[in-house]
């Protein structure tokens, strides 16, 4: 999709159609749910994850959320809880929590649009949104999965997991 279509899908008004075009270009499966809201999936490294996309026209907020296909049973979730806490303290965007009432595990970012020409996004702004959450989820899934399935403390499969490797081999 070139620029033009993106500032095209862009001044058609809502965000959930700018999100709409970027997943179309992209090629991600998405549709979707009412005017105020869009569900698109996409193939990670590690995981297929889910990515939703609320618009709250009251709140000027878009809300968007990846599902990085996490369920956490009932006795791994203060163990989860501690992870989310060491986890979203190194974000600058975002955050994970552990959903309660489901299990699920999830990354969740808010854009606020108010103050900006009819609640638009830029290109820029879905690229932002969309990729950090991916990356974020991308990074530290194998955390999540060393407290699940490999027997580690949180900051032991924090540890493991984020080991910066240097040059080549």
């Amino acid at each position: 999709m070139t620029l033009d279509e993106f500032e095209a899908a862009r001044d058609s008004g809502a965000p959930i159609e700018m999100l709409e075009a970027y997943f179309t270009a992209h090629g991600w499966t998405h549709e979707k749910v009412g005017d105020d809201e869009i569900v698109a999936t996409t193939d990670g490294s590690w995981a297929k994850y889910e990515l939703r996309a609320v618009w709250r026209e009251d709140d000027r907020v878009l809300q968007f959320l990846a599902l990085p296909d996490i369920k956490v049973a009932v006795e791994k979730r203060a163990a989860i809880y501690e992870t989310l806490g060491l986890i979203n303290e190194q974000l600058w965007l975002g955050h994970f929590e552990l959903w309660s009432s489901s299990g699920i595990v999830l990354f969740r970012h808010a854009a606020l649009l108010d103050g900006q020409e009819d609640y638009h996004l830029s290109l820029d702004q879905v690229e932002l949104l969309v990729e950090t959450a991916i990356d974020e989820c991308e990074r530290f899934y194998p955390v999540f999965q060393f407290v699940l399935w490999g027997g580690k403390s949180p900051p032991e499969a924090i540890a493991a997991a984020l080991i910066e490797t240097r040059g080549e081999a």
